[in-house]
Parts: C-alpha cells; structure tokens; sequence
C-alpha cells in the first residue's frame, strides 16, 4: 500500500498546477486583441521549466493544466454561442464548454507526456525534440475530427513579430515551431547549468535564437507578389443585424432594406456582404429585390458578392456566396462546415442532445472542396466563408490564381467577446502567408482590409452599422508556402525530431 504523500508535498503540487493553468491564462496575451506577442516565448520557458525532472504521468497533468487555463480563457466564448444564442441551459453550456477546452488540453497534455518521457540530453530536448513534437499536435489539432486549429501559437507572433516573417515560406504553423523554439532555447538558457560542455552549448543556442529571429525579420522584409494591374474599389458591409433578431420572419424586410440603402450608397465596382445577409433561401428572397441590385451594380460597372443560403430541388442546401451584377452569376459554396452549428456530426448519437440549441439550418450540404476563383470586377476572387479561413491549406486551394481573398462572416454568435479579433488575427495570418489582401464583411464585426503583410489597413467599428471603402490592388505570384502547402513545416519538424535523437547522448541531462 502506498504512503500519502506529506500534505506539504500535496500542496506543491497543487501550486504547480494552479500556476501551470495561470501561465496557460496569461499566454492568451499573446493573441488579439492585446498582441503582447512576446509573453507566449515566456510562459512557454517556464512550462518547460515545470517539465524539467518531472515524470511522464506528472508532466501530462501539468501540461493539461496549462492547457486548460489558455483555452478556457481563450475559447469560452464558445459559451455565449451556446447558451445565449442557441438557447442551451446554462449548466449544460457550461458543461459542453469545459468539456471542448478539456479536449484542447490534452494536446499539451500530450506535450508534455512525450517531453518528460524520452531519454534525450536537456537542450534537445528543449530547442529541438519539444517544438517539433508541440508543433505537429498542433497541427494535427486543426485537422482531427474536421479540425480546431484555434489558438495555435504561432496567431499570436502575427502581424507585428519579427517571427511573421516565416509566414510566407512555413505557414503558422512554422512560426508556432520557431517560438516554440525560442522558448526551449531560452529555458535551458536560463535554467540548466549542470553537466560538461553546457556554457558552449549554451552559446550555440544563443546564437541559434538570434538567428531565427533575424531570419524573420529579413524574410519580413521580401515582397512575395507584386501588383496584377490596376487597382479596383472594394466597400465592406456590415449590417449589424443582432443575432437574436437575424432570423425572425418579421425582421427580414428591415434586412433587406438595411442592405439595398447600404450598397446603393456605395459607387465601389466591388461590393462584399457578409454570411448570409440575406436571412432566408435564395429561392424565398423576392426576384424584383435581386434585379433591382444586380442592375444597380450594372449602371455602376460594379459586382456584389452576397452570403445567402441556397436551396436546391433536391432539398440539399448550401453556405453560399452569389455574385450580381456585371459579370455572369457565380456562386462561391462553403466546404469547411462548423460541427453542431452547420452540420451534426453522428446524428443518431448527438442529433437529440443538439435538438436543444435554437441554432437554424443545422444540415448544410458541403460544396466541392476544390472550387476555381470568381471572376468579377476584374480580379479573381477566392471566397471563403467564416472560420474556413482558419485552414491555411484551404485557402491555397484557389492559389495563385486568385487575386483577392474575401473571407464572409457572421461572428455575432459570440457576442461581446474576444472571438471576433481573433478571428481578424486568423485572417491576418492567411494575408502574410499568401501575399495577398484579405478583404473582410462581417456582420457585426471584425470588418476590415488587411494588406498583404497582414496589416489592418481600415477597420469599422464593432456592432455598428458601416461601410468600409478602399481602392485595393490584386496581387500575383506564389510564396513558398502557396506552393507547399504545410509540407516544408512537416519536413522541417521531421528533421529536428531526427536530429534531437541521433544527437542524445549517455550523459543525458534534465
């Protein structure tokens, strides 16, 4: 029968969980909408710091803690949409809540496990063996079960870190491994001091760090596509229609008006509205409603770009998003679905606990996974609606061709949170990795033009109604990453994995 542990030793552990769990919280700094992109490197170093000698089972633990604190933190809005959108007993939002963050956790978790286990030298284990293995767990987060890749570290060095600058070559997830990196450098800077040969080793990481950083830096510096003619007047529309009044019969009239008043005031030759503006089937909207806007944007030599669920003869229906106008119909229709909100996933199994949010239009159908850019307003415009534009390998699909990204959404589902600026971050992210402008029509918000170093170049205020209107150049050519794909991450994170253990020593360190 095993001793209990001293009740000192019981209460260590208890602060080492519970200051796990606040480095996890403060770690969400790093993110939009405060961007203290420095404070992950440091909350990372000392995790590993809590790692260092500690057992397998015992890391788990400390790194699900962690974990917990960051995404309870920062993915609770999740909540609001539950609970005060789509009407969930509260106990039971709360619950689904903890239990989603508690999933997020167990990749760090994992982490932390895989850290603790393997008998490598101290600084392999640091600079080498963790940010390689962190890395694909993140990675593998964003495709599991359709894919959550939220939060994935690398969001929060972007657009202002030097470290953005490998955006364009490796994808997020590439600068998720060079801070990771960095913190596993800076943690046995800073904390190993035993063993024959530490100070030279210590030296070369210094260097090491200084040189990924610089590699940023002047990466930053490229320019990895150039102008495709000349450039074309865009205006972003948010409605700013409240989420508990979007659906109702007796609001779609308001609706429509509210957006015919907004895209007559607009002279720009492309006008983009945000996901489904129009709150009812595209065979229910009125046919003199949709020719009164198409020749409108005719006389102006304009294009709309509008999010309207459409409704086939079949009885499937679709995320889509219709041009009008000058050029011939087009039709953009979401592939990446929302889980629960946009499609159920084992329906016999959750369809009854599901049947209790008041979320509408619960079955969408995909569209093709592969779909060609549209044409209009004399660009090539790569649609994607909502949080598709979290799949960074997505959104190349429809690269280079494309011109123009345009990413429609409806975030009021979360509120007053946090979300709708981290999901600006997302987009930034995809500007920088694909060189081109990222033109944003939200509902409520964040609506917004980001250039292709993943700068905000104008912004509307959240929850007003608004119109954001600049003259926006197409770009072309690929970057490296519009060409790979997240193939030279994998590559990258294969060969540090090879390197921390055919380097591991007898003389192995903590």
């Amino acid at each position: 029968m095993a001793a209990t542990p001293p009740p000192a030793t019981e209460s260590r552990r208890g602060a080492t969980l519970a200051a796990a769990a606040a480095l996890g919280a403060i770690t969400v700094l790093g993110f939009a909408p405060f961007y203290l992109f420095a404070l992950p490197v440091v909350t990372l170093a000392l995790l590993m710091r809590q790692w260092r000698g500690t057992s397998p089972y015992r890391a788990a633990v400390i790194g699900f803690a962690f974990g917990l604190g960051m995404f309870l933190c920062g993915v609770s809005w999740v909540y609001v949409s539950l609970h005060d959108f789509g009407a969930m007993p509260a106990p039971l939002a709360v619950g689904v809540t903890l239990l989603f963050c508690a999933y997020l956790a167990l990749f760090p978790a994992l982490s932390g496990y895989l850290f603790s286990a393997l008998p490598l030298r101290g600084d392999l284990k640091l600079a080498l063996f963790l940010p390689a293995a962190w890395t694909l767990l993140e990675w593998t987060r964003g495709w599991l079960f359709t894919g959550f890749p939220w939060l994935a570290l690398g969001y929060s060095q972007v657009p202002a870190s030097p470290l953005a600058g490998l955006a364009p070559v490796f994808g997020v997830y590439g600068i998720s491994l060079a801070t990771l990196m960095t913190a596993g450098a800076i943690c046995h800077l800073a904390f190993d001091s035993n063993g024959a040969g530490t100070a030279s080793r210590k030296w070369r990481w210094a260097i090491a760090v200084f040189a990924i950083w610089c590699a940023g830096y002047l990466l930053k510096q490229a320019e990895w596509s150039r102008p495709a003619g000349a450039a074309v007047s865009v205006s972003l529309l948010q409605g700013n229609v409240p989420q508990d009044l979007k659906w109702r019969a007796d609001r779609i009239r308001t609706t429509l008006e509210s957006y015919r008043a907004l895209i007559e005031s607009s002279r720009s030759r492309l006008i983009i509205l945000p996901e489904t503006a129009f709150p009812l089937f595209l065979d229910d909207v009125p046919p003199e409603y949709l020719r009164g806007l198409a020749e409108r944007a005719k006389k102006n030599n304009a294009d709309i770009l509008v999010g309207v669920p459409e409704r086939l003869r079949s009885g499937e229906y679709y995320n889509t998003v219709l041009s009008l106008g000058t050029a011939a119909t087009q039709r953009y229709r979401k592939s990446h679905l929302v889980p629960f909100g946009e499609f159920i996933p084992l329906r016999p199994l959750l369809g009854p606990i599901v049947s209790v949010l008041a979320i509408p239009l619960q079955d969408f159908s995909r569209g093709a996974a592969m779909q060609q850019p549209l044409d209009l307003a004399g660009q090539k415009v790569a649609v994607n609606v909502c949080y598709e534009d979290a799949f960074g390998e997505e959104i190349i699909r429809q690269l280079p061709d494309a011109t123009l990204l345009v990413n429609v959404s409806n975030v009021a589902w979360f509120g007053h949170s946090i979300a709708p600026q981290q999901h600006l971050q997302i987009s930034q992210a995809r500007a920088l990795e694909s060189a081109r402008y990222m033109l944003r029509a939200t509902n409520t918000g964040e609506t917004a033009v980001v250039n292709q170093r993943g700068e905000i170049v104008k912004a509307a205020p959240e929850f007003t109604r608004a119109v954001v209107t600049e003259d926006i150049p197409g770009m072309q050519g690929a970057t490296p990453y519009v060409r790979w794909g997240n193939y030279g991450m994998l590559a990258l994170c294969a060969a540090l994995l090879a390197a921390s253990l055919l380097g591991r020593d007898r003389r192995l360190q903590n």
